[in-house]
């Protein structure tokens, strides 16, 4: 005797198990997959019906149905002129089916046929009912611009897909989805699902029957290519629709320079008219422009389309930027014997998916294949040929055997099918090296001219010769430039890319940069007047050392755990994330041209940032440089970005724009204000700035005053006081002043002033004409004002910008020499009492700026002393110059804020969030 409940689950399973006879009837790998999971589910399959094989290759549902011995019936047709054909209908009949299921069906059955079941026939539809009725329904859903899309399982009726509904899902339409990417993302698997779901609720009694409103009903036309020509007298957003709407199949297509040109790929084009070539279009109101990322085409609402593919009316496919070009044949590839069994055995592939012969001629889609064999062709290829990996789009844009031959020869050599980088340079011999010097700006891996096409000189300050005429860019420029580095940050490869994969960017930047070490020292030296051989050892030697530390720290940015309370009886758990910042503006000053841009954009880099640089005016062709070198280590488009020209234009633009969120200055403590200004009044955009500075330099008579003779040197004429950190004041102990004054003049007499590009030589020109006045009238200034002139004091008396390294003793605290920063090979001494420890911090603390400060004593206390009382950023203890890659650099007060390197570095490109979760224990 069953129990009650023994009774209900005996029930259950038997009601569970009860099964229909189905009829399957359609084709494709759809079909197959619904086919898959009715025999999954337990239901009987009583027969398959599908087309015939073509070119002897059988359906993949009757692939399917062979392969568990079911019955399979291919009939080229079901009825002549609405009758159904006798024999057939009977063939159909005797298999007693309950249920007909059309999963995906392209011919005409008879309703003898979708009425004979007991439970009749239920079809699958690609769109939510009576929306888009006919067999386009895909596309038109797409080509209308709906929103929302979907499927329907529909009772079959008399009419065009009228019969009542049974079940509909629906989904979001992307703004760029094509029939390929909302088919395989949604109506192929859910569909699948969903015909599944359909049986089963018709097993156990609960499929509904709801009669389809005719309100809002469409009918819609089968799309052909004859019916797929592009309206141009339209918007930009109803003609990306049209072509995303008809992308693979048929494929929307215009009349360019009077051939049928099919158009793939499209998205709006939300940026900037970009530059190219133009090209007519029968019938639209403006011409398109082939540019380097495809080509634009125009709405009547003036606004933009891109298009990625073009298929010309001989069946080639090309890339949209190529269109129009002549490229003059490609060479053919010299084929291994490795490669030659290959190619044997992709001739195997093709023919078994294809069931023809394949001749080198023979053309993948025209000889029957369709989107899923694309799919088995990648993934046989990867199987048969080394693991060769393929996009679909490589199959599309290789249709014809021979070409897909080569693009897979050259997968497997790691050849990809990029544009030559060519630019526009000037060519000039210069300290016994050819040098080839980009002089445009540099905009999504491209040198090109300023919007305005105005150019500037910039000047060689050894002799005043123009070195070339470089891009002056301007305010839109730099909105070109944001662009692009929000195309790449947010659509690009970059802002998907792994840490790990980042840092090996960087490490080959930087390899990159050590083989053109002395090309880039040699532009350093003729355009800033740097001495050869410390451009060498400091500007680019110091400059590739930063780019590979912080390559090593792309992959170590972490966040922590943090415990917090609990919300009981639940339990918590907040973990913090380093996010990169986005869109990053550097400005660099025309000291140190290329370590600037270092010091900066490698940690901006390495914490996942895009860039826009503006190198100084006057300094701007090591940047240029560096630009070439990193398309060539294989930074994306539109990670960086070089941007010469005047900071009144390119620095304000950058400051004041919504769309960059970080700003990061090297410069003069004026100019830091007013950007810290801008960016506080635009979009409060994170700043850090790297100020004037005055640093002090205590020596102690106690010190070895040998070593402090020659490190004072170094810490003023270093890089010919052009340094941010050069000890801009110094004060010497009074009972060894006038022994150090002595031995530093002699130090100095020794220096060799002249051509930067001599080995011998120790002290090149100032930067640019502009500055070295200002130093001579530093210096009469400071005569004026009662200082000692001990040496120097002028121009030296040869051409080029030359300034005399000068040193002036004596000098009171509340003069303009004592307060103001030179930023020349300036020395200024002035005297302290023996013993006077606490008074000379405070004289050196006695200033707005603290960026550098240093010490030379033997007695440590003294030494530790001075580092605790000297607020300043950065203190050296028997040393000067000493800045490392590893070591944290910036300022206090009006020296500015935030550092460069170090790994607190990362802190000024990175932000915190955080993240808390609850769940149960």
């Amino acid at each position: 005797m069953l129990s009650a409940k023994q009774f209900v689950r005996h029930f259950s399973i038997s009601q569970s198990l009860q099964r229909m006879k189905i009829a399957v009837i359609g084709q494709s790998v759809f079909g197959a997959d619904v086919y898959k999971l009715l025999q999954k589910d337990g239901h009987e399959i009583v027969g398959v019906f599908t087309v015939p094989d073509v070119n002897g290759k059988p359906d993949p549902l009757a692939v399917a149905a062979q392969s568990d011995g079911i019955p399979v019936f291919k009939y080229k047709r079901w009825q002549i002129k609405k009758q159904p054909i006798p024999e057939v209908l009977a063939e159909y009949q005797k298999l007693g089916a309950e249920l007909n299921v059309l999963p995906f069906c392209s011919q005409f059955i008879p309703m003898d046929v979708i009425n004979f079941p007991k439970e009749r026939s239920i079809i699958y539809h690609p769109s939510i009912l009576p929306l888009h009725r006919g067999a386009s329904a895909i596309n038109w859903t797409l080509m209308q611009g709906d929103k929302v899309g979907g499927f329907s399982v529909f009772w079959a009726d008399d009419g065009l897909d009228t019969g009542p509904i049974l079940l509909q899902k629906k989904t979001y339409v992307a703004p760029n989805d094509t029939v390929d990417t909302i088919y395989n993302r949604f109506l192929y698997p859910e569909g699948v699902k969903a015909m599944g779901e359909a049986v089963r609720l018709i097993d156990t009694g609960m499929a509904p029957k709801i009669v389809q409103n005719e309100d809002g009903a469409t009918y819609d036309a089968m799309m052909k290519k004859s019916n797929a020509v592009i309206n141009w007298d339209q918007s930009a957003e109803a003609i990306h629709n049209w072509i995303r709407g008809c992308d693979k199949v048929p494929g929307a297509w215009a009349t360019i320079n009077g051939e049928q040109v099919t158009l793939y790929g499209s998205k709006m084009w939300n940026r900037m008219e970009p530059r190219g070539r133009s090209v007519e279009i029968q019938g639209a109101s403006r011409p398109a422009i082939v540019h380097k990322n495809g080509m634009v085409v125009f709405g009547k609402d003036g606004k933009m389309v891109n298009i990625s593919q073009v298929q010309m009316a001989s069946g080639k496919m090309i890339n949209a930027n190529k269109f129009g070009r002549d490229d003059g044949g490609e060479s053919k590839i010299e084929l291994t014997s490795e490669e030659k069994t290959m190619i044997a055995d992709l001739k195997k592939v093709w023919a078994g998916i294809l069931n023809v012969d394949v001749e080198i001629t023979t053309d993948f889609f025209k000889s029957g294949a369709g989107s899923m064999d694309v799919v088995r062709l990648v993934e046989e290829v990867k199987e048969k040929c080394n693991g060769v990996s393929l996009e679909n789009d490589d199959v599309y844009m290789n249709t014809v055997f021979e070409d897909f031959c080569t693009c897979v020869v050259k997968r497997g050599r790691g050849i990809e099918d990029k544009e030559p980088f060519e630019f526009e340079a000037v060519k000039m011999r210069k300290n016994n090296m050819d040098l080839t010097i980009p002089y445009q700006l540099f905009i999504e891996n491209e040198f090109m001219d300023s919007s305005d096409g105005k150019m500037f000189k910039t000047i060689n300050p050894a002799n005043e010769e123009v070195i070339c005429e470089v891009s002056r860019g301007t305010p839109d420029d730099v909105n070109r430039a944001v662009e692009a580095a929000k195309e790449a940050f947010f659509e690009g490869p970059w802002g998907k890319m792994n840490a790990r994969d980042r840092g090996k960017l960087m490490y080959r930047l930087a390899d990159l940069m050590e083989e053109h070490k002395e090309e880039l020292a040699t532009l350093e030296s003729i355009d800033s007047g740097a001495v050869y051989t410390l451009a060498l050892k400091t500007h680019v030697g110091m400059s590739i050392d930063t780019f590979r530390y912080f390559a090593g720290w792309c992959d170590k940015i972490q966040g922590k755990t943090i415990p917090i309370n609990h919300s009981t009886p639940n339990r918590n758990l907040t973990y913090t994330k380093r996010e990169p910042i986005g869109v990053c503006g550097i400005v660099v000053p025309w000291n140190y041209p290329l370590m600037m841009l270092a010091w900066k954009m490698a940690a901006c880099l390495a914490a996942g940032n895009v860039v826009l640089l503006k190198p100084a005016q006057v300094t701007p062709l090591t940047a240029l440089k560096f630009a070439e070198l990193s398309v060539k280590a294989g930074f994306p488009p539109g990670v960086i970005n070089i941007l010469p020209g005047p900071g009144s234009s390119i620095g304000q633009a950058m400051s004041e724009h919504p769309d960059i969120r970080k700003i990061g200055f090297t410069g003069s403590t004026p100019i830091g204000k007013t950007i810290m200004e801008s960016c506080a009044k635009v979009n409060v955009k994170k700043v850090g700035l790297e100020l004037g500075g005055k640093s002090p330099l205590i020596i102690f008579s106690d010190c070895d005053i040998d070593k402090a003779v020659r490190m004072a040197c170094s810490a003023v004429f270093f890089n010919k006081g052009e340094n941010c950190i050069a000890a801009g004041r110094l004060f010497v102990e009074d009972s060894i002043h006038d022994e150090f004054i002595e031995r530093v003049v002699a130090e100095v007499k020794k220096m060799k002033v002249g051509d930067p590009l001599n080995r011998s030589t120790d002290h090149g020109p100032q930067n640019h004409r502009a500055h070295l006045e200002k130093l001579v009238e530093f210096c009469d200034i400071g005569v004026k004002e009662g200082a000692t002139l001990v040496y120097g004091g002028k121009q030296a008396d040869m051409p080029g910008l030359f300034m005399t390294p000068t040193v002036f003793t004596d000098v009171e605290d509340d003069t303009m020499m004592a307060i103001e920063e030179s930023f020349g090979p300036i020395m200024i001494v002035s005297r302290f009492m023996d013993g006077d420890i606490d008074g000379v911090i405070a004289r050196a603390n006695a200033s707005e700026y603290g960026l550098a400060s240093g010490v030379f004593t033997k007695d440590i206390n003294k030494a530790m002393t001075v580092a605790d009382g000297i607020k300043a950023g950065t203190v050296f203890v028997n040393t000067y110059n000493k800045t490392d890659v590893a070591s944290p650099f910036g300022g206090f007060k009006q020296s500015g804020f935030g550092k460069d390197l170090g790994e607190e570095a990362l802190n000024e490109y990175l932000q915190t969030k955080a993240v808390t979760v609850e769940y149960n224990m």
